[in-house]
C-alpha cells in the first residue's frame, strides 16, 4: 500500500534529486523549503542552477514553505538538510501534531558538534514515538542521481523491516538500495569520511602523488574502522557502500564539497574565505570538530583525523601536517 505522500524536508540539490526520483516512481512529493523567498523562487522556476544545473523540479512536485502542511499525513519524512540544523528540523515537526506515525530517513552525513550524537540518535531523541527511523547512505552525489547515473547505497536501521520500506521506497533500475541493520557502522562511516576527504583534498592542494594518496586512503579508513569497533559497530560495514564505496568516491571526485575545501586549504587559502564563497554545505568540516572531540573522549587513535582538525582550527599548515603524520613513531600495520 502507498502512503499518501512523502515529505522531502530540503530543497538543495540532494533533495530536489530525491524528490524528482520519488515523483517519477509515482509518488506524491511534497518538497519542503525553509526560505520563504527561495521557496517561492523554486515553486516560479522549478531549477537552483547554483546547485543542480540543467534539472528541473519535476511539475508534480508542490514546492512549500508551509512546514505542516508539506508533512500531514506523509508516510514518509525524509530529512535533507545539515546535519548541525537536523535538531532545529527536527523539533519543529516534534511540536506538529500530526494523525500517523511516518517513517523518519535520514539523508545527512554527519555527527552533531557537542552532543556527538548521530542524526539517527537526534532524529529518535527528538520525535519519538515515530513510526521508525532509518538512514540512507553511500557514494550518491546528487548531480549524477538526477541525471539517473547508476548508484547503489545503502539503507540502515536497526530494524530491518523499516530498512526493507525505505529500500522499496527508493529502489530504481538507476538507484539501488541494499540494507542494514548497523546503523551505528552506517552513519559513522558517512561521517568520518568527509574528514578523510578534506585531508584528500589538502593532498591535491599541496600538488602531492597517488602513493600518497592510497596511503590516506587506506589509513583514513583504519580509523573509521577503529572508532567503529570502538563504539560497537560491525567493522564489516566500513567495507561497504557507507564506508569504502563513499570514502573512494567523496575523496576523488570533482563533485565533492569536501574534498574542495581541502583542496583550496592545501592552496593556502583561508578556511573561512573557502567556506564563504561556497553556496552548498561541506559536511566534513563540522564532522571534523565531532571526529576529534570523539577520538578523545573514548581514546581512540586518530591521527588523520587531528592533523586535519589541527589544519582547520589551528591554523597549522597542511604541509607540516603531512610532516607529522610521516614521522610518527615506526610501528606495525594494524586496525586496532
Amino acid at each position: 500500500m502507498k502512503p499518501n505522500h512523502i515529505a522531502v524536508l530540503g530543497a538543495g540539490g540532494w533533495g530536489i534529486a530525491i524528490a524528482n526520483l520519488l515523483a517519477e516512481k509515482g509518488y506524491k512529493v511534497n518538497l519542503w523549503e525553509f526560505d520563504k523567498a527561495a521557496s517561492e523562487n523554486l515553486k516560479t522556476t522549478r531549477i537552483l542552477p547554483h546547485k543542480l544545473p540543467g534539472i528541473k523540479v519535476a511539475d508534480s512536485i508542490l514546492v512549500t514553505n508551509d512546514l505542516e502542511d508539506s508533512i500531514h499525513s506523509a508516510g514518509f519524512i525524509c530529512f535533507i538538510v545539515p546535519s548541525q540544523t537536523l535538531r532545529s528540523s527536527a523539533q519543529r515537526i516534534a511540536d506538529i501534531k500530526l494523525p500517523n506515525k511516518p517513517i523518519l530517513v535520514n539523508f545527512a552525513k554527519g555527527i552533531e558538534n557537542n552532543s556527538l550524537k548521530r542524526m539517527s540518535e537526534v532524529m529518535a531523541e527528538v520525535i519519538p514515538g515515530s513510526g521508525g527511523i532509518a538512514t540512507l547512505s553511500g557514494p550518491s552525489h546528487a548531480e549524477e542521481v538526477a541525471r539517473n547515473v547508476p548508484t547503489a547505497v545503502v539503507a540502515a536501521s536497526k530494524d530491518m523491516e523499516i530498512a526493507k520500506a525505505v529500500q522499496n521506497l527508493l529502489l530504481t533500475p538507476r538507484f539501488r538500495v541494499y540494507t542494514s541493520t548497523d546503523i551505528l557502522g552506517v552513519e559513522l562511516a558517512g561521517s568520518l569520511k568527509n574528514i578523510i576527504a578534506l585531508a584528500a583534498g589538502m593532498l591535491d592542494g599541496l600538488g602531492l602523488g597517488d602513493n600518497t594518496r592510497g596511503a590516506l586512503l587506506t589509513r583514513g579508513l583504519a580509523e573509521m574502522v577503529r572508532m567503529g569497533k570502538r563504539l560497537g559497530a560491525d567493522p564489516l560495514t566500513f567495507s561497504g557502500l557507507s564506508g569504502i564505496g563513499d570514502l573512494v568516491t567523496t575523496c576523488l571526485s570533482r563533485h565533492s564539497r569536501n574534498r574542495f575545501v581541502g583542496e583550496q586549504v592545501g592552496k593556502g587559502r583561508k578556511l573561512q574565505d573557502v567556506l564563504t564563497h561556497m553556496s552548498m554545505v561541506a559536511e566534513g568540516v563540522q564532522s571534523t570538530q565531532s571526529g576529534y572531540d570523539m577520538a578523545v573522549k573514548y581514546d581512540v587513535e586518530m591521527p588523520i583525523t587531528r592533523q586535519v582538525y589541527e589544519v582547520l582550527f589551528g591554523d597549522k599548515s597542511p604541509a607540516d601536517a603531512i610532516s607529522d603524520l610521516m614521522s610518527r613513531e615506526a610501528k606495525p600495520e594494524d586496525w586496532s
